[in-house]
């Protein structure tokens, strides 16, 4: 059959038929000669096993795991024959501790790949493209370390390895073009920038059919300098991806004899000419030593062991160590950037040993229950407490969109997240409207009609005086707080009660029921997010712990939100908190109750209203209530314009003695006075 690599599922290459070599024999199991009867294993690799990247360390660990004898690649050393040698400097150590290069004239870039080559870099993922390219892949997925290689006739003078400066651009190897700036790291000739530091290469200096000389670098860059960088242009490389982790600091140099060794299988000749390594070591990371105690890592593990057991895992993992009196010091080898602290040795020693291995045994720690505080209620009791309210629970992201910061908190400064995941989640949050609102906008995507949905999650709010801790930064504050959004009608659609969009009151009202205590005020007060006119600061003994009230318009619109939303936001450390109910005897005296019509100026508030009621009655006043307001549309004698006629009832009752008339008069009168004093109402005219 004459198939193409892609139908044989060889390659994702269908551009023409599969052409075998000319000394294939003719006979000969496809299978056999393609080595397909081979396996691939996928490894799904935790950021901290950087050094897990390559072929080669996956085989020194399964050296370390299983005791097999460890192959190191075959590699032949290069003798310099020219003295050529690029003119390097690093002018950023933090930014690049090691930079080694070599520089290798009179190649033939035309040659071709090995096969051998191109079915591993295949099985890698990784398809063939020129053969220095390939050889720079090949190399780095054998041993995991990056490099590059520069055509060296297109470099201007010298190499500088610097931060970029404002301004700079580089059109990179994929074809894009980006815009550089203090925080990347690049690799510059003395006219331009070439190079992404440790990310991708720049392609005025990328080697060609045309390529006679080049230049090859190995460096180790810092995982700090190089984490982030490439998500900024929207792209991720393989060379970033395991900068980012960290690469062995000692092994450019072995690299570049590496590179240069296969440089000359592949494509030398009799004029082929190699110069010296240049090795610039400026700024590697330290190898401090690390204790592991024998007892503490036995304690952890929760089985017996031996100072000999550990000393054993060392060797086998290839870690310097010494050892005395149950207390072993380690010294991690370069390539190990993951140790640091004595729980990581603790894990090693288990890892080898085989959680397989673990004996089985019955936890010992004695359970005891506690009796809970009955004036506090725990966070799961408030989820559970908005359940019945008829509220569904949200979980968002901590980290989200700046402008919601702005739109919904008026927060010009929140924190940010120095390495974000994406470009729409580089700040914490300082509120959780915003997160509610995406909620509701994915949902109102999906043909939702209603919604009512809550979300308990810290927010981060910046404090200089909040210090760090366990679970804290310094300067900045994470209160946990409790947010809600409601939306669309009051209640299912039902024939029993006509359709109603909620309101500030529905909402209100079901946290009043949350609250489930005195103390609780709501106060108009104006909020970024909210309505002008249609929100409120709430109040618990006087202290402002949270807001509520309809969206603002502004919102509605840029968020494209069919209708009104009503959202609130209270600090949970208040509503965990509640008050004990306390006995009351029942009344031993009959109350009284008197009705009064004031006319007071129409922006007097209901609150402001009952304080200045119950201030007037000398504790004979049990409760004050509003039960009708009349604003008249056009003039009513002894009502002005910007009045209204406000009536209500006063309960009256003293446990001690019964009321007189006489009593109860004097008393309406206080309540009046004090609505007079205080603002400047009236009592309305018969």
């Amino acid at each position: 059959m004459l198939c193409s690599a892609r139908e044989l599922k060889l390659s994702d290459d269908h551009g023409g038929l599969l052409v075998l070599d000319d000394a294939a024999p003719v006979g000969t199991d496809l299978r056999e000669y393609l080595q397909l009867d081979d396996t691939i294993f996928t490894l799904k690799l935790t950021p901290n096993l950087g050094h897990c990247l390559s072929v080669y360390g996956v085989a020194r660990e399964v050296a370390a795991l299983t005791g097999a004898p460890l192959n190191a690649p075959a590699s032949r050393q290069v003798e310099a024959n020219d003295d050529a040698e690029l003119r390097v400097t690093v002018e950023a150590p933090e930014l690049c501790g090691r930079f080694s290069g070599r520089v290798v004239r009179n190649i033939d870039t035309q040659a071709k790949t090995p096969a051998w080559m191109a079915d591993r870099l295949a099985r890698c993922g990784q398809r063939t493209v020129a053969p220095l390219v390939d050889i720079s892949n090949y190399v780095m997925f054998e041993s995991g370390q990056p490099s590059h290689i520069f055509d060296l006739d297109t470099i201007e003078g010298g190499l500088n390895v610097r931060w970029a400066r404002p301004g700079e651009s580089l059109e990179l190897l994929n074809g894009s073009t980006v815009e550089l700036d203090g925080e990347v790291g690049v690799i510059a000739d003395d006219l331009r920038v070439e190079s992404l530091a440790g990310i991708m290469g720049g392609s005025r200096t990328a080697v060609s059919d045309a390529t006679r000389n080049v230049y090859v670098e190995a460096a180790f860059w810092w995982p700090e300098a190089v984490a982030g960088r490439s998500r900024r242009y929207h792209f991720t490389t393989d060379a970033g991806h395991r900068f980012e982790r960290g690469v062995d600091p000692a092994a450019t140099v072995r690299h570049i004899e590496r590179i240069t060794s296969l440089i000359v299988e592949i494509c030398g000749g009799s004029e082929t000419r190699c110069g010296p390594i240049d090795d610039h070591v400026v700024n590697l990371p330290g190898l401090e030593p690390v204790a592991l105690r024998v007892a503490r890592a036995a304690k952890v593990i929760g089985q017996p062991l031996t100072q000999a057991d550990c000393e054993c895992v060392m060797t086998r993992l290839g870690f310097a160590w010494t050892g005395s009196g149950g207390t072993i010091q380690v010294t991690p080898p370069s390539w190990r950037f993951d140790i640091r602290i004595e729980e990581d040795l603790i894990e090693e020693v288990i890892r080898l040993i085989g959680y397989d291995g673990l004996d089985a045994a019955a936890p010992v720690g004695r359970l005891e229950a506690k009796v809970p505080s009955e004036t506090r209620r725990t966070a799961s009791t408030l989820r559970h407490e908005m359940a019945d309210l008829g509220w569904q629970e949200t979980i968002s992201f901590s980290f989200v969109d700046e402008r919601w910061e702005r739109d919904f908190a008026g927060n010009a400064d929140p924190v940010r997240v120095v390495n974000p995941i994406a470009r729409t989640q580089s700040v914490m949050r300082s509120s959780l409207v915003g997160s509610l609102v995406e909620v509701l906008r994915v949902n109102l995507a999906r043909k939702a009609s209603r919604l009512r949905v809550f979300e308990l999650g810290k927010v981060y709010v910046r404090d200089a005086g909040a210090a760090a801790g366990d679970v804290a930064v310094a300067g900045v504050r994470q209160p946990l707080r409790l947010g809600g959004l409601g939306f669309g009608a009051t209640a299912p659609l039902q024939w029993g009660i006509p359709e109603r969009a909620v309101d500030f009151f529905d909402v209100k009202g079901d946290l009043e029921s949350l609250f489930g205590g005195a103390g609780w005020r709501f106060l108009a007060a104006p909020h970024p997010a909210l309505h002008p006119g249609r929100s409120a600061a709430i109040e618990r003994h006087g202290e402002r712990v949270g807001f509520i009230g309809e969206l603002h318009p502004r919102w509605r619109q840029a968020y494209e939100l069919a209708g009104n939303a009503v959202v609130f936001e209270i600090d949970a450390e208040a509503l965990l908190q509640r008050e004990l109910p306390a006995l009351v005897p029942l009344p031993k005296q009959q109350p009284a109750w008197r009705d009064i019509a004031i006319v007071a100026r129409r922006s007097v508030t209901h609150d402001a209203l009952i304080g200045a009621a119950e201030a007037g009655a000398s504790g004979v006043v049990r409760t004050a209530t509003l039960f009708d307001v009349y604003e008249p549309k056009s003039p009513v004698p002894g009502i002005a314009e910007d009045e209204r006629s406000l009536a209500l009832r006063l309960e009256l009752r003293d446990d001690a003695q019964t009321l007189t008339d006489e009593r109860i008069d004097r008393v309406v009168a206080g309540v009046v006075a004090s609505l007079g004093e205080r603002l400047g109402a009236r009592l309305r005219a018969q």
